[in-house]
């Protein structure tokens, strides 16, 4: 796939759920970009050998449960004292179990909302502040076709993710006569570590629903990623950029 040329030399960009999936691909174009890229996982192991991959002088990372306010606040100090936070993705996610919402035990309900909704609240409510004292900055979140559709036997995280795109939608508008964008991504299934967390008939399930006939690439996702993060996206904000394989019908 020709990747096409973004400059973000001089920029520093947090990514959380960093060390896997699309958040390691983020890091990996990012850095490739010129960016300073801090990673934030909750996956100490994993940030270790992402770390060690991608071998960039301007990569540092950080231990960090995002559903934690006080985690992430206090990271987010420690940052804004040495550098500004320009550009935050915040892609921490968990599926949690498959199952029908009369059946799902109730704390771990409550955990993939946290992860999901409040980490992406808790990333934004920290990282702004700043954000506005610079006039500047570029928020991705990442959603899910499950926070349009509402996937069954997923209720939980298509509510956590539909809480993100409201969240989006909200934090864009407050932010808009600023030059900081706010907009969410809302990806169909694609080929990471998340499909491994469901059944396979569930996964059969997500597919069948893709006009496409296929997974997302994670490159694919990158390239739009990197485009709403860009001093290129001057207009764009509070938006929701589907990328579903023509699943989705709004």
């Amino acid at each position: 796939m020709n990747k096409i040329k973004f400059d973000f030399k001089n920029k520093t960009a947090v990514i959380t759920g960093g060390a896997q999936g699309f958040g390691f691909d983020i890091a990996k174009r990012f850095l490739n970009s010129g960016a300073r890229v801090i990673i934030w996982d909750i996956d100490s192991k994993m940030i270790e050998k992402a770390v060690k991959e991608l071998n960039n002088q301007n990569l540092s990372s950080n231990v960090i449960d995002v559903s934690n306010f006080k985690e992430v606040e206090d990271c987010t100090y420690k940052i804004n004292k040495k550098s500004n936070i320009d550009i935050l993705i915040n892609n921490a996610g968990i599926t949690g179990p498959t199952s029908t919402l009369w059946e799902y035990d109730v704390e771990m309900w409550k955990k993939v909302v946290d992860i999901n909704l409040m980490g992406t609240f808790n990333c934004c409510r920290a990282v702004v502040p700043n954000m506005i004292k610079n006039n500047y900055g570029r928020i991705v979140n990442v959603a899910s076709v499950a926070g349009k559709d509402g996937n069954a036997n997923a209720s939980a995280y298509s509510v956590g993710k539909a809480g993100a795109i409201g969240l989006t939608k909200s934090l864009g508008k407050e932010l808009a006569d600023k030059n900081i964008a706010v907009n969410a991504v809302t990806p169909a299934g694609a080929k990471t570590r998340i499909l491994d967390q469901m059944t396979k008939e569930h996964v059969q399930r997500m597919l069948s629903k893709v006009p496409r006939g296929r997974f997302l690439e994670v490159e694919e996702f990158t390239s739009l990623v990197c485009w709403l993060s860009s001093e290129e996206n001057t207009f764009s904000t509070a938006a929701v950029f589907d990328i579903s394989g023509g699943r989705s019908t709004y």
